[in-house]
């Protein structure tokens, strides 16, 4: 009965996404990129080397897969790779992924397809990303024996899996032959189920600390900086953005120039932020010689620049947390400058763990906002520090794991 009421809740989520596909364009994209996945698996050569199957729901996700894979492909013999997503926001950013052999996305979670799909990619393992369940995929993987693992997953009690009307959920944890939990919390939490894990820490601990030893330079930005230090808000909504335009014409920081990163980087929304914030600003498209130290604002107006822009900051400004979630706060913790966020947090471990050692504070208002950036003096973020470094590791613990298993 469980599986049948699983069965239906899905079939009606994806009836819904496609009567929502004229309109909306990632629901479009959800549904056309699943038309004749099999095809993308014909070609697949058959190989002595290991085939590793990973999903992903989408890009955060991924960038806890990304040291592993790339960690994976840098051995020899290196193992045949598939990555598959759940969300387009995952996929069309990283359908072109170099290390990957095949990207795509999950197909449909039906028992039909699960069984197609692993007769075609037959995976000598497979890597679940943090939270994703799916029944029949599962059921599948654990009747032919393939290893299956789940890693960076975080739990907490008010999750399904600890409620009286979990039981389905529950039996889909134990369908994994391994589970890494980023925190002890989660291994206590997972033992009163009886389900067994090993705590490793998040594997983007080393994403980001890797990005940082090799980030991208920005001639211009240095040139933008000056002698003036910098606030750099990372992937900002809408109530963020309001709170740093007040934060900008109030002139509260009057030693600070600002980066800010849009959540939505669309042009027309950009011209209307720069028209909110009455000082001069510039894209960072437009940087140049001529107008890099005259701005005040740099907006990006690209993706993938963020986590190595942090290194000009004094202090960071983390968005979405006034909305469904906090981005990464690891992109900035690892230059070891204090971070600022709204209330929204409770989904981060490491925002949690960084206001417990009083290196990152929540704001709920402009005054809280105000208040906090002329009393936060810049500093080096030395308990910050010592986090990001005593939780490097995660990915080397999982490749061996892999190495003493398959």
């Amino acid at each position: 009965m469980q599986v049948l009421l699983y069965d239906l809740f899905l079939f009606f989520y994806r009836v819904g996404i496609t009567l929502a596909s004229p309109f909306n364009s990632k629901a479009k994209l959800w549904i056309e990129g699943r038309k004749d996945w099999q095809e993308k698996l014909q070609n697949l050569q058959s190989a002595k080397e290991k085939r590793i199957w990973i999903h992903c729901a989408s890009l955060g996700e991924f960038e806890q897969a990304r040291p592993l894979i790339e960690k994976l492909k840098s051995q020899e013999p290196k193992p045949q790779l598939i990555l598959t997503f759940f969300s387009p926001s995952g996929y069309e950013i990283r359908k072109n992924y170099e290390h990957a052999d095949v990207v795509m996305y999950l197909p449909h979670d039906t028992k039909a397809n699960a069984k197609a799909f692993l007769d075609l990619v037959k995976p000598d393992v497979a890597l679940f990303v943090k939270y994703e369940f799916w029944f029949h995929y599962l059921n599948e993987l654990k009747q032919r024996d393939i290893p299956t693992i789940l890693f960076s997953s975080v739990f907490r009690s008010e999750q399904v899996f600890f409620k009286w009307y979990g039981s389905f959920f529950r039996n889909m944890l134990t369908k994994f032959s391994k589970v890494f939990v980023q925190n002890e919390q989660s291994k206590q939490l997972l033992q009163t189920i009886s389900i067994a894990s090993e705590v490793c820490f998040d594997t983007r601990f080393d994403r980001v600390y890797q990005v940082a030893q090799n980030r991208k330079p920005f001639p211009l930005v240095e040139k933008f900086k000056g002698s003036s230090k910098i606030l750099i808000a990372g992937s900002t909504w809408p109530r963020d953005e309001d709170f740093l335009a007040q934060c900008i014409n109030e002139n509260v920081l009057s030693d600070y120039k600002f980066i800010i990163v849009p959540h939505d980087i669309d042009l027309k929304r950009i011209a209307a932020l720069q028209r909110k914030m009455k000082t001069q600003s510039v894209l960072l498209s437009e940087l140049n010689t001529e107008n890099a130290s005259s701005a005040q604002i740099i907006f990006v107006d690209s993706i993938g620049s963020l986590s190595s822009l942090y290194a000009y900051g004094e202090i960071a400004y983390i968005g979405g947390a006034f909305n469904a979630g906090i981005h990464n706060v690891l992109e900035a913790v690892v230059y070891y400058i204090p971070v600022i966020f709204g209330p929204n947090y409770n989904k981060s471990e490491e925002a949690k763990e960084l206001l417990t050692l009083g290196e990152a504070l929540s704001i709920s208002s402009f005054s809280d906002l105000k208040t906090v950036l002329q009393t936060t003096s810049a500093k080096t973020n030395h308990e910050g520090k010592k986090y990001v470094e005593e939780r490097l590791g995660g990915t080397e613990k999982i490749v061996a794991f892999l190495k003493n298993n398959l």
